[in-house]
């Protein structure tokens, strides 16, 4: 069997299971709309080829993250937790690697959280309907950085806990106190856009790399169990965006207090 035939069978392969996954949502927005509703679907030409586009859109973004995104990701966390990457080639290697050794994987999961998130199609629908209903007051480039910022904190912590191999809920237990305490201080109006904020990260772009660099990175530090350890930094890319979402209104808002202050 050449690679071009397996290939084409797997495609059809999950263009079934994308199917079976998709037909489901469609019996229930049909049925609503015809049974409850009781109205036609308006345009049904074009929404029907909204759904053959939804099957296969998702079908070969499945195969990709199989195919390419998954083994990526995996691949740069074994080479970036190499001995003889982190100690050079032909020098000696100490008898205990200490976490600060592998800083390289820290840098490396803060700037893949942040290239991810910036470019996460959700977030981006969220940041220009939060500038619509604001009134240009909520910036569209502001609101997404803010965001990936979070999210780039958060994969970098989180690499250094499956490095460390620290409990996972010290951390999220920490890092919710200062969600709630910041809530308290932080615009209202600006609270539940901070919650949505941590979880659209969690999505098409996102999800797919930072899982791939957790599994990689436990499969390859010593003593750590990828079934325990592997997974958890999804956790910490939805948690932290909503501090940094709410320190950036409380930053803006601070700064405008001051201008005022100062125009006085």
């Amino acid at each position: 069997m050449t690679e071009t035939t397996a290939l084409s069978i797997h495609f059809f392969e999950t263009l079934l299971s994308t199917l079976r996954d998709v037909l489901p949502i469609g019996i229930i927005i049909f049925g609503f709309q015809l049974a409850v509703l009781r109205r036609p679907v308006a345009n049904w030409p074009r929404v029907g080829l909204g759904f053959v586009y939804v099957i296969l859109g998702l079908s070969l973004f499945l195969m990709g993250l199989e195919l390419a995104l998954f083994p990526l990701g995996e691949s740069m966390a074994r080479q970036l937790t190499a001995l003889d990457f982190l100690f050079g080639a032909g020098e000696s290697v100490p008898a205990i690697v200490h976490w600060q050794d592998y800083y390289w994987v820290y840098l490396f999961a803060a700037a893949i959280g942040f290239s991810t998130t910036i470019a996460e199609p959700s977030l981006i629908a969220v940041a220009i309907k939060a500038n619509q209903v604001s009134g240009d007051t909520i910036s569209v480039t502001g609101l997404r950085v803010a965001v990936a910022l979070g999210v780039s904190l958060g994969i970098s912590l989180g690499s250094y806990r499956i490095v460390a191999g620290d409990p996972l809920h010290y951390y999220i237990l920490t890092g919710y106190v200062v969600v709630v305490i910041q809530t308290h201080f932080a615009p209202k109006a600006i609270v539940p856009l901070a919650y949505d904020s941590g979880g659209v990260t969690t999505s098409t772009v996102t999800v797919p790399i930072v899982t791939a660099l957790g599994l990689g990175l436990a499969s390859t530090v010593p003593g750590r169990n990828p079934m325990l350890d592997g997974f958890g930094l999804i956790a910490f890319a939805s948690l932290f965006p909503m501090i940094t979402v709410m320190g950036y209104a409380q930053l803006s808002q601070w700064h405008s207090a001051r201008r005022q202050k100062d125009a006085l």
